[in-house]
């Protein structure tokens, strides 16, 4: 039996997944949580196998929730079950180390088959995913400029895109609004924008999420 903690923040997808998971006989669902504060809070006191994690949620989200996860409990693997199968965000996440990458366009059977393949020390990633990384590999041309983006500069882009501002930003990753600034000038000069009106025209063209789905 697998012991699955499930991380969203909509309480419908929440309430769905966790009905589709009781329905297999070998994953348990031992809790759930609706933010990565709450999500790091109940890994601490459930110790579960896996981590069903959401990336864009209010607070400190799931990019960080997983690094701190990761950091404090090296045996709990990190699953992140989202809307996004393409763009820096997942090949960011599956580079700071989790063990799984499935979008919430997924069938039940492949969700369970991604739990099953990481509680025994795989890795997984969906289907979808996985043909759009082959066909980037093949791609001649630049690929999105958001990529050279470091994992921290890019929690800092979607936090702004979400319409947070500095103190917000700092507050949620626990540095200071000076370092956010500096975060964001980096980011500026690498993607050659100006202001937050030029950085959410370009996410736009790239896909890159804005809402908190």
């Amino acid at each position: 039996m697998v012991n699955v903690l499930l991380v969203d923040d909509h309480e419908l997808v929440r309430t769905g997944i966790q009905h589709l998971l009781d329905g297999n006989e070998s994953v348990n669902v031992t809790g759930v949580a609706s933010s990565g504060e709450e999500a790091i809070k109940m890994v601490d006191s459930l110790l579960p196998d896996i981590v069903l994690m959401d990336i864009y949620m209010p607070g400190i989200g799931g990019m960080e929730a997983s690094r701190r996860i990761s950091q404090r409990h090296p045996s709990v693997k990190i699953i992140i079950l989202t809307v996004l199968a393409d763009g820096p965000v997942p090949q960011q996440m599956l580079s700071a180390g989790v063990q799984g990458y499935v979008t919430k366009t997924c069938s039940i059977s492949e969700l369970i088959a991604a739990i099953k393949a990481v509680s025994v020390g795989g890795r997984y990633l969906c289907h979808e995913m996985a043909s759009k990384l082959a066909l980037s590999s093949l791609a001649t041309n630049k690929g999105s400029p958001f990529e050279e983006l470091s994992h921290r500069e890019l929690q800092v882009v979607l936090m702004t895109l979400q319409g947070r501002d500095l103190s917000e930003i700092a507050q949620a990753l626990v540095i200071s609004p000076k370092t956010v600034s500096t975060y964001r000038s980096r980011v500026y000069e690498k993607l050659a924008v100006k202001n937050n009106v030029e950085l959410m025209r370009l996410a736009f063209k790239y896909n890159i999420a804005i809402d908190s789905v």
